[in-house]
C-alpha cells in the first residue's frame, strides 16, 4: 500500500524534481530551488517587516529551515505554498522580536467603518499603473506596523482574518478591525 494514499490530496509542483533532488541532498538542487523562488519570498518578508536588511536576513533563516527540513515536505500543497508558509512565520517571529504590538480590540466597543469605501471612478491606465503601485507601495510603509502587516496578509498574502488572528495570536475580530483602520488609514495616504 503507498504511504501517501492516506496523507490527503497531493499537488502537482513544477519544481518536484528539484525537491526530490533537495531531499536527496543535492547541493545543486538547493542552488536552483532558491533561484525559483528567492525574490517572491523577499517580497513577502520586505511587505510584512518594512526593512531591507531584516527582510534579507529572515529570509535566509527560513530558507535554511526550509532545506533542513524538506525531508518533512509530503507534497500535500506546492513547495511554494509551504515555503511561503516557513517565510511568513520566521517574519512574524521577527516582528515579535521587535514587539509588534497589535491592540486586541475585542473588549471596545466596535462601530462600523467611519469612512465610505471609495470605488474607483477613473478609467483604467494603463501608463500610470506602475506610478500607482509605487504610491501604494510608499504608502504601505508609512502604515504604523499592525496595519501594515494585517494588510499585507490579507491583502497580498491571501491569508484571511482567522489565519491572520492564528499567526499573529490575536482574535479574528482584532485581524478586521486592524484591517478596516489600515485600510482607512491608506485611503487618507493616497488621497
Amino acid at each position: 500500500m503507498d504511504s501517501n494514499q492516506n496523507a490527503g490530496p497531493t499537488y502537482p509542483d513544477r519544481h518536484a524534481d528539484l525537491v526530490k533532488r533537495c531531499q536527496q541532498g543535492e547541493r545543486r538542487a538547493q542552488y536552483e530551488l532558491y533561484q525559483q523562488y528567492v525574490k517572491a519570498m523577499y517580497n513577502v518578508c520586505l511587505r510584512i517587516l518594512n526593512h531591507e536588511a531584516e527582510a534579507e536576513d529572515v529570509l535566509q533563516e527560513a530558507f535554511m529551515d526550509a532545506f533542513t527540513h524538506i525531508g518533512s515536505f509530503r507534497g500535500q500543497s506546492t513547495f511554494g505554498a509551504w515555503l511561503k508558509q516557513i517565510v511568513v512565520n520566521r517574519a512574524i517571529n521577527h516582528l515579535r522580536g521587535r514587539r509588534l504590538e497589535l491592540v486586541d480590540m475585542e473588549s471596545h466597543r466596535l462601530g462600523e467603518d467611519d469612512g465610505p469605501d471609495f470605488a474607483d471612478t477613473e478609467p483604467y491606465d494603463e501608463e500610470g499603473v506602475q506610478f500607482e503601485v509605487d504610491r501604494v507601495r510608499q504608502a504601505m510603509q508609512k502604515l504604523p506596523e499592525g496595519y501594515r502587516v494585517v494588510l499585507s496578509l490579507y491583502l497580498f498574502e491571501g491569508y484571511d482574518h482567522e489565519e491572520i488572528g492564528h499567526v499573529l495570536h490575536i482574535s479574528e475580530t482584532t485581524s478586521r478591525t486592524q484591517y478596516l483602520r489600515g485600510k482607512k488609514r491608506l485611503l487618507e495616504l493616497l488621497n
